[in-house]
């Protein structure tokens, strides 16, 4: 092979290796230092809501968060940095990205459902609508929340059956238990009963609930009066409600309950209930006896 041969495959070599090469190098570097950036990130942000959050719940939820964030983002500087270095050798990229935005078109018509689940449970994390513990009622099912994942979330009935809910289902949320809580009575007491005396009598119930050591912690305001709320055809309707910490309110409720019937009771009080009088047949004269 004759010698300007070498000498033109060396300089081209060379004009390379210090124009499109050195390019390679830096780009390539400068992955390796945004991926170990990246990776020294999550870790310190990591260790810092360790130490701040509450609850395990938030942790979680927390390391969820950042975990997709960070891959994400690795992915995104990976193909932007292996585009470049593409460019560099000198590959043609447009039959590759033409090839791969119909494999992703490909791929996002048939994991539609998928898509919609990742994206929803990001959502769902992101704002906090739904907390390891909360009882919540979605897409037509209640229970308590075990698992909030990025694709499903696993709630637990009160019969103990496991229910698996796919985000992208999710169309509202209803959360029994966010922040505090409410039970609400709907009291009946027959019409010839004061209702001034039985709403008396429910606020005193609710005040030696308070004073209870076993309800106290659970119970963070007094019982609120509604009042009258409607008149039916055998009772009228006593409204009021009483605020508690999450997921007491049936603990609360129950015991309140057990009181009001204990105490309605004692006071003589009527709780109204269907009931019929019947009369065997008619007689010529008089009044039949009722049964």
């Amino acid at each position: 092979m004759p010698a300007p041969y070498f000498t033109r495959f060396f300089d081209r070599a060379f004009e390379w290796a210090t124009t499109s090469g050195l390019r390679v190098l830096l780009i390539a570097g400068a992955l390796l230092i945004l991926l170990v950036l990246l990776k020294r990130g999550v870790a310190k942000l990591s260790s810092l809501y360790k130490g701040t959050l509450p609850s395990p719940a938030q942790v979680m939820r927390a390391y969820t968060l950042t975990h997709i964030v960070r891959d994400v983002a690795r992915i995104v500087v990976l193909f932007v940095g292996m585009t470049m270095i593409l460019s560099e050798v000198g590959v043609d990229l447009k039959p590759l990205l033409a090839a791969a935005g119909l494999g992703g078109l490909a791929i996002g018509f048939g994991a539609q459902s998928l898509v919609k689940d990742l994206i929803s449970g990001f959502f769902i994390l992101w704002e906090n609508s739904v907390r390891i513990g909360d009882v919540v009622q979605i897409a037509g099912v209640a229970g308590l929340v075990e698992e909030v994942e990025l694709r499903t979330i696993k709630l637990r009935d009160e019969s103990g059956n496991l229910h698996v809910v796919p985000n992208g289902v999710i169309d509202k949320v209803k959360n029994l238990t966010k922040d505090y809580s409410y039970y609400v009575f709907d009291i009946a007491v027959a019409y010839r009963e004061n209702v001034d005396e039985v709403m008396g009598v429910l606020q005193e119930i609710a005040e030696d609930l308070r004073r209870d050591s076993r309800f106290a912690d659970d119970i963070l305001e007094p019982l609120e009066m509604m009042g009258v709320d409607k008149f039916t055809d055998t009772a009228v309707m006593i409204k009021c409600r009483i605020k508690t910490e999450p997921l007491k309110q049936w603990r609360v409720g129950r015991e309140m309950n057990r009181r009001i019937k204990n105490t309605f009771d004692a006071k003589g009080i009527e709780i109204p209930f269907p009931h019929q009088t019947s009369y065997w047949g008619e007689p010529k004269k008089g009044t039949p006896p009722p049964s």
